[in-house]
């Protein structure tokens, strides 16, 4: 029996709904499979956590995550209490940093029961890999003057191991998928940074005949992903293009509410962390009808990540399999509430 020791921080939120709901889906995904099983930790970092003792996390709390084989994350924020950026910089991007999660993943596909904006989505299946270390999100830049004279400067900074890491990961991913990898960039516009992403991904490609590739500029891309969202396998694309457009993946699917994402440590020396792409939705928490797909999608790519790629995509099928049947949340069509589409996936998985 292979046990996973994995930390929850359900976070603000729906996240204290969706978590619950999603570790019970992990246990009888582990009770089917009978070789493996969880033991999951809570903690309860938060803006709960914030207003009583000032910070996101306590002080030592990276050391305590730093001993589990992975991070279980909700949703953080609520900014009518904690700001944003004390939120968001407190906790999700400081483990982010810490832990060296280099590689941000997230899927967008045609999804069964689920009505897309798309007239025609024609069973779109792709996979956004994002460089989740650097790029346009670094903190080197300041601020000077006041009035009429102020500036801002904010530095995009790309490595060429940041860059290429990213690049190779994607086109191993392809190696797995439809063995195409098309590379986000805007080397017509940004002069420096981008012409330089497009010069290591010709140098990576060279080591991978095997795969197709493609070069499109951002903003072409983003219609794309609207007007032939099938064309796509994988796509790598730096920090802030990542983001964009993992978020018109969600849109297309029909709600950003059943969105996972994965951040990925590389060399082995801190867990990997899931998390679902929606925000907190403080509006809705307690009323039970939370959406809960998007955190069970995320229970699915930490299954992947630990090389049960079968039984992440059996549970993926249940659930579209439950969507397909009409049982699904208010926020995609339905009238079943949290616990309704939970019970019925885990009923599904059991029979």
């Amino acid at each position: 029996m292979k046990r996973f020791e994995i930390a929850v921080i359900p976070g603000d939120g729906i996240g204290k709904e969706v978590v619950p709901a999603a570790l019970e889906v992990l246990n009888a995904v582990a009770e089917v499979h009978g070789g493996i099983s969880f033991q999951f930790e809570s903690f309860p970092w938060s803006c709960d956590y914030y207003e009583q003792h000032g910070k996101m996390m306590p002080d030592d709390g990276l050391q305590t995550l730093q001993n589990f084989e992975a991070v279980f994350l909700g949703a953080v924020g609520d900014p009518t209490r904690v700001p944003d950026h004390i939120s968001l910089w407190g906790l999700l991007i400081k483990i982010r940093r810490e832990f060296q999660q280099v590689i941000n993943i997230r899927p967008a596909k045609y999804f069964l029961g689920l009505s897309s904006p798309l007239l025609y989505p024609k069973e779109f299946d792709l996979l956004v890999v994002r460089e989740n270390s650097e790029g346009e999100y670094s903190e080197i830049g300041g601020r000077i003057h006041k009035g009429d004279d102020e500036i801002a400067i904010q530095n995009a900074v790309f490595t060429r191991k940041g860059t290429e890491r990213a690049m190779r990961y994607a086109f191993e991913l392809a190696r797995k998928r439809r063995g195409h990898v098309t590379s986000a960039t805007k080397s017509n516009g940004i002069v420096y940074s981008m012409p330089f992403w497009d010069e290591v991904f010709k140098d990576v490609r060279k080591d991978y005949p095997d795969i197709q590739t493609t070069s499109t500029h951002i903003d072409a891309l983003a219609a794309f992903f609207v007007t032939k969202p099938q064309v796509f396998d994988v796509v790598v694309a730096s920090n802030l293009f990542g983001d964009i457009l993992t978020d018109i993946g969600a849109a297309i699917m029909g709600s950003i509410g059943i969105a996972p994402a994965a951040n990925i440590n590389l060399n082995g020396k801190y867990p990997s962390m899931f998390e679902p792409v929606h925000g907190s939705a403080p509006d809705i928490y307690g009323l039970g009808i939370a959406n809960p797909i998007g955190q069970i999608w995320t229970a699915k790519m930490m299954l992947d990540h630990f090389g049960y790629q079968e039984l992440g995509q059996h549970l993926l099928d249940v659930v579209e399999n439950v969507t397909d049947a009409a049982i699904k949340t208010k926020d995609i069509g339905g009238t079943a509430t949290t616990r309704e589409v939970t019970s019925e996936i885990i009923r599904r998985l059991k029979k």
